[in-house]
């Protein structure tokens, strides 16, 4: 991948004083510049930390919030909990899916503008059935609603 910046991870190790107790901050840093953590950098970490680069990878594959593989701009997560479920968020899941392209296992679009993701709840039960794009919950989600999110998500994007 040509598009990769080695100072950036530089730059992160650099500011955590190359700290091995501070691993969780640099990868959570990487992965908010790149929306994900590239397989690339773990040899770099792994030498600025002075940690084996298998030390580096555990930590990034042990906790779910982190990703190895790239992440759209836009990350959108359906809760497919109880209360969501059975106010019909599977619809809502493959409304969004035909919307946006994604074809069956494929979970980001391949611009890179958007990713799917199915969580088990978003805490929001009594606002079911619910999403987020990027965090911000979307309430009382109908397949409808969806085709609009959408579409006003990718004008601003033109906008932009």
């Amino acid at each position: 991948m040509s598009n990769l910046d080695f100072s950036i991870v530089d730059d992160i190790v650099a500011k955590h004083n190359y700290d091995a107790t501070a691993i969780i901050s640099i990868l959570q840093e990487i992965q908010e510049h790149y929306h994900y953590i590239p397989k690339e950098f773990f040899p770099r970490i792994a030498q600025h930390l002075g940690i084996s680069q298998a030390k580096a990878y555990s930590v990034a594959t042990f906790y779910e919030n982190f990703s190895l593989e790239p992440k759209g701009k836009y990350v959108i997560r359906v809760c497919d909990g109880t209360a969501c479920h059975v106010r019909k968020s599977i619809p809502i899941l493959q409304r969004l899916k035909k919307e946006l392209g994604l074809q069956e296992g494929q979970k980001t679009t391949d611009d890179l503008m958007f990713t799917v993701e199915i969580v088990s709840c978003l805490g929001a039960c009594g606002l079911a059935p619910v999403l987020t794009v990027n965090d911000k919950v979307h309430p009382a989600m109908t397949p409808e609603k969806v085709v609009e999110l959408i579409k006003s998500i990718k004008e601003e994007e033109a906008n932009a």
